[in-house]
Formats: structure tokens, C-alpha cells, sequence
């Protein structure tokens, strides 16, 4: 039998506590409910009260109450239920976690979803589930969301249907997940699709021949977040980031961007890196919002109906070579920059809608003249798609296993 933890506000959320309780339970599974409310008591026994949530995070319910202030009030509870909610993971006493709320719940639970191992099934049922209200930066990377439709204030049928799919959404995930052992050393690489980026074609096989496994993630926002969030994490041996434009986007304001600190958790942890500021001048937005006026006259790629690209006008492109300086510059050492002088994405090719040599000259120029003397940097005459560029890679990460610099066990 697996068990699941349930985490939602007792004194608000009975009935449908109760109700999710009934519905893991009916698929012959066990589970320990976690009270996380503030002010009242919940019309049913719990496993675990806010009286033990509060004691967890070495403070007392009523002096939680006492912070005279909502959002101090969930923040603090969220520290103890993130405490008692890995300990519980660590003991192996709860297998999954599902947990619901609106904003006050959400916040919480993003805090207990981050707290928890990559790989744990981990589910919110949420209000504002999807919501541009989530930055990035609170999503981990293998969290499941499902909007809580018609949810706001008690059970019907509408909600009902919406809890019971995650009740056997998270059973589900607890009974089949192939839960990732680490016992090859992984490469986490940055890429977009291949039809704009190709490196990784040729990577993933020379890699693996090497003993690596290799993680490619998709730069559309969340991509880049799942990246950072395991860098951050320690999760691997060395990083590939060859695909930035979340970093750009977030720099002029697009939402398809991955949180302030993309391309920055890797350095901070001491993983080696290898870095090629791939698809760099370019800013994504949806393909479906209008396009800002501003922007209006530069060119324009609709990938399909749900993304699109522009170019960035020179002083833009000047600004983006300085701003990426300055992240790389972050890195503490062992980082390898790679500067490619015929191109970025392949789309920039001669012949292609985003080909602009001008452009790609005073990126490049600025971000050589800004980057910091403890980088390596290596200028390269050759197109990010080309082969020179994998040899080149290659050559640095050989030899950085060969030094020891990339732990091959």
C-alpha cells in the first residue's frame, strides 16, 4: 500500500479534505492529513495539526496568529509544514503529496513542493493553477498542477470532479514512478527545439559512449526553471547551457522567462559549465498576444500558434551581450565561454529571416569586453549548429574528465 499525504487548511477546506481523504482511501491506499490552517479547528481528526505544524517551525500557533498578518501568518506555517513534509519523505513513511488551496494555499504548497525530492509525485489542486500569479521561480521541476474548477467555497459537483482526478492523479504517480537513482553521472544540457538548435543530436550520443547521461531542457520558461532549480540542487556534474533567451526575455519584460536567476545556479554550486549564449538576441513572446508597437517593425517568426520571436534592435542586442556578462560573471570558476562569430540559432543563418551579422558582432563584442578576467573564453569562427562546435565541446569536457575537474562516477 502506498500512503499520501494530504496538506490543505483544516479549518476551511473540512469537506473537501475529507472528501479526498475518502477517495484515495476507496482506491485502497492509507493517508496522513496535514492540518495547515491558522484559526480554527478542522470538524474532523487530522493527523497532523497546526499546533504541530507551528512547533515544527520552533514557534507556537498563537503566536503565528499573534504576527497580526496574513501573509507572515502562511509564510511562517509553511516553514514547518515544509519541515514535517520532507521528514516524513525522508523516513519513508508518506510515498505522494497532494495538497489544495487558493493563493494562501498555493503559496504554501509551492514552499512544500520545492522542499521535496525531484522525483516524489508532489500535486496541487489550486485555484490559480497555470496562473501567471506563480512566478518561475516557485515551480519545481517535476510538480503537477490541476485548476480546482468551481472550488472556491465548498463541494459540488463540478469540484468533486476535479479532486478525485488528482486523488488518482497522485495514487497514480505513487504506484508507477521510476524514482531517479543518480547512479550515472548526468550532464543537464540547455537546448531548444531541434529545429533551431542541433548540438544536442550529436551530444547525446558522445556523452553516453562516455558513461553520462544527459538531461536536455527545452528554454520556454519552465525549461530553464527545472534547470536552475537542479543546479541549485547539486543534481549534476557539469552543465551545458547552450540556449539562453529566458535570460534575455526576462531582461525586456516576456513572460516566457525562467526567474531572475537563470544561468546563475550552476555557477553558484561550482558545477563545471560550458556556456554558448545560444539564441541570445531574440525575444519569445505568445504567438496569440499582440505584438508590443515597439516591436512592430522588427522580424517577426511565429514558431506555431503558441510561440514567436523578434530581433532585438542594436542598442537592445549591446545591453543583452552586457546583461549575460554579468551572469556569467557570477560563476565562481571551472566555466568555459564559447563565442560563435557565424551565428546563434538557426534561424540567423545567411539566407534566413533572423540573418543579421551586425547584430550578432556588437553582442558578441560586448559581451567579450564585459566578461570578467576568471573566465575562459574561447572565440569560435563557426555556427552554433556546426560540427566545430560539438568537437569544441567535446575537447573541453574531455579534458575536464580527464583532470578530474567532471566526476565521472
Amino acid at each position: 500500500m502506498k500512503t499520501i499525504l494530504i496538506i490543505g487548511t483544516g479549518d476551511t477546506k473540512s469537506e473537501e479534505l475529507i472528501f479526498m481523504k475518502n477517495c484515495i482511501e476507496d482506491l485502497g491506499e492509507r493517508t496522513i492529513v496535514m492540518d495547515v490552517g491558522v484559526l480554527g479547528d478542522p470538524t474532523f481528526e487530522v493527523d497532523i495539526s497546526r499546533f504541530d505544524i507551528a512547533a515544527a517551525a520552533n514557534t507556537s500557533n498563537q503566536a503565528i496568529i499573534d504576527l497580526g498578518d496574513e501573509n507572515k501568518a502562511m509564510t511562517k506555517t509553511a516553514e514547518g509544514a515544509c519541515i514535517l513534509s520532507r521528514q516524513l519523505c525522508d523516513e519513508g513513511k508518506v510515498d505522494g503529496v497532494i495538497m489544495l488551496g487558493g493563493t494562501m494555499g498555493t503559496d504554501l504548497s509551492l514552499d512544500v513542493a520545492d522542499a521535496l525530492p525531484f522525483g516524489f509525485p508532489k500535486f496541487i489542486v489550486s485555484t490559480v493553477a497555470f496562473s501567471h500569479l506563480i512566478p518561475p521561480d516557485r515551480l519545481s521541476p517535476d510538480l503537477m498542477m490541476i485548476l480546482w474548477s468551481g472550488g472556491l467555497y465548498g463541494l459540488n459537483s463540478i469540484c468533486k470532479a476535479s479532486l478525485s482526478q488528482a486523488c488518482g492523479a497522485v495514487v497514480g504517480a505513487a504506484r508507477g514512478v521510476v524514482t531517479p537513482k543518480f547512479d550515472k553521472p548526468v550532464v543537464g544540457m540547455s537546448s531548444l527545439g531541434s529545429s533551431a538548435l542541433t548540438y544536442m543530436k550529436i551530444l547525446k550520443p558522445e556523452l553516453e559512449k562516455r558513461g553520462f547521461e544527459l538531461a536536455v531542457f527545452h528554454t520556454t520558461g519552465q525549461g530553464g526553471r527545472a534547470l536552475e532549480n537542479l543546479s541549485s540542487k547539486n543534481r549534476f556534474v557539469a552543465v551545458m547551457d547552450f540556449s539562453v533567451p529566458e535570460v534575455i526575455n526576462g531582461l525586456w519584460g516576456s513572460i516566457v522567462n525562467s526567474g531572475k536567476d537563470r544561468l546563475e545556479n550552476a555557477g553558484n554550486a561550482g558545477i563545471p559549465q560550458i556556456i554558448c549564449p545560444g539564441a541570445a538576441f531574440f525575444i519569445d513572446f505568445p504567438t496569440w498576444q499582440k505584438l508590443p508597437e515597439k516591436y512592430s517593425d522588427r522580424p517577426y517568426h511565429a514558431h506555431n500558434r503558441l510561440i514567436a520571436s523578434i530581433t532585438l534592435g542594436l542598442d537592445q542586442v549591446a545591453e543583452s551581450g552586457r546583461y549575460i556578462a554579468q551572469k556569467v560573471n557570477k560563476s565562481k570558476d571551472k566555466v568555459k565561454l564559447i563565442l560563435c562569430n557565424d551565428g546563434l540559432i538557426e534561424w540567423d543563418r545567411e539566407g534566413e529571416v533572423f540573418h543579421d551579422k551586425e547584430a550578432l558582432s556588437v553582442f558578441n563584442a560586448e559581451l567579450k569586453g564585459n566578461i570578467g578576467e576568471h573566465i575562459d573564453l574561447i572565440e569560435l569562427d563557426a555556427h552554433i549548429n556546426d560540427q566545430a562546435f560539438v568537437d569544441k565541446v567535446l575537447e573541453i569536457f574531455d579534458a575536464w574528465v580527464a583532470d578530474g575537474t567532471i566526476k565521472s562516477e
